[in-house]
């Protein structure tokens, strides 16, 4: 593994991970799937007429939930593949985030995963036709190609932790190179970055990284790169030109939580600059109730996740505290500020008592963060669509 360059490492990593490859008939002659054949020992390699394990439905099993993480399926997606991103709910402060969804499941495995409660799929669902999802974007450039969207592909499986197998990347990056109004976010916890670092780009692609103290990751963020490995993975992207930013996202309470997260935020200002990072956000744990018992089956009541005391917020999600959410985010605002007061931070997913609680001003007002929360974006985005459905009726 030494001598292998580090995106054949990663190949070697996925192609070892998975011990079952399934193949929807229907594609087994797309791109995709010829590439993952000719990748992956033939003895993995399943041709399917339906998806597996037919016998499961409903709630997932922590065994089976477990098992997804094992078993690829690639097959067509017949759905909408653009949609707002789910932060965008009554009593939450929205940025306009928009996603783009080319698969389900990931491949790490952190405690708190809100996918434990949101998939019911026995396997991790790659889809093969993300040329039908850059088609909906072509559609939507007539009527918005002159707003300011921002697209990501981290809602239901990791931007980058696959894509040495994939290699969507190429296709998103050279796509947005025709619309550099709009800006493209690869969100990630992987350091795979090298497959795509030599692309042709127009300076609006982000490549992010939610990020945690060292010892969270150890204790939380199972089969996730290093915080070391992410932020180097970050300086090679800058140094090709790409936007970087980073999600520390979810904050999680523990006994030295200052400590560990005064010391992230010390790391971070060490090795960037604010005026080289277009945003920062931060967030607290929140996950369905009825997730706490998948998590609990799956990581036992030592993860930290499981020790907390929650409280129902006004979006039916588990929280901390209001109070305690003020504290710890009014404590790494505080660290951030130290440093430089231009570090450009928002809050994910928060109601506005939150925010007003701690930047004592609502973001569409503080000028370095007004553009991500200018909701003329998103209205535009609903009127096109309204306009569409009315094309289709008639």
């Amino acid at each position: 593994m030494k001598n292998l360059s580090k995106q054949q490492q990663d190949l070697s990593r996925l192609i070892d991970q998975f011990e079952r490859v399934s193949i929807d008939e229907v594609i087994r002659k797309s791109p995709l799937a010829q590439r993952l054949i000719e990748l992956f020992p033939s003895e993995k390699i399943e041709f399917v007429t339906s998806r597996p394990y037919p016998e499961v439905s409903g709630e997932l099993s922590a065994g089976e939930f477990a098992r997804s993480k094992r078993h690829l399926f690639l097959t067509e997606f017949r759905g909408q593949f653009f949609k707002r991103c789910p932060g965008a709910k009554p009593g939450l402060t929205c940025c306009n985030y928009f996603v783009l969804n080319w698969g389900q499941q990931c491949d790490m495995n952190c405690s708190y995963c809100y996918l434990q409660s949101f998939l019911n799929s026995p396997v991790l669902v790659i889809y093969s036709n993300l040329d039908q999802a850059l088609d909906e974007l072509r559609l939507l450039a007539k009527s918005m190609g002159h707003q300011s969207l921002r697209v990501g592909t981290g809602e239901l499986v990791d931007s980058l932790s696959l894509d040495p197998l994939t290699l969507f990347s190429h296709q998103l990056i050279e796509f947005f190179q025709d619309h550099p109004q709009w800006t493209l976010e690869f969100k990630t916890k992987s350091d795979s970055v090298e497959q795509f670092l030599e692309q042709d780009h127009r300076g609006n692609v982000i490549v992010s990284w939610s990020i945690n103290p060292q010892k969270v990751i150890e204790q939380e963020e199972h089969g996730t790169a290093s915080l070391e490995k992410r932020l180097k993975a970050a300086e090679l992207c800058l140094d090709k030109g790409f936007q970087v930013a980073f999600h520390m996202d979810p904050m999680i309470w523990h006994e030295d939580w200052r400590e560990n997260y005064s010391a992230l935020v010390d790391e971070l200002t060490s090795r960037f600059r604010p005026e080289s990072i277009p945003y920062l956000s931060l967030g607290a744990l929140r996950f369905q109730p009825e997730q706490r018992h998948m998590m609990r089956e799956r990581f036992g009541l030592k993860s930290w996740v499981n020790q907390a005391e929650m409280f129902t917020g006004k979006d039916g999600k588990l929280r901390y505290p209001l109070e305690l959410r003020q504290e710890m985010f009014n404590f790494v605002l505080g660290r951030f500020k130290e440093h430089s007061p231009h570090w450009k931070v928002f809050l994910c997913m928060e109601s506005p008592e939150t925010w007003l609680a701690t930047h004592q001003r609502a973001p569409q007002k503080i000028d370095s963060l007004a553009p991500l929360f200018d909701h003329k974006v998103t209205r535009s985005h609903r009127q096109s669509q309204e306009l569409r459905a009315k094309e289709r009726a008639t």
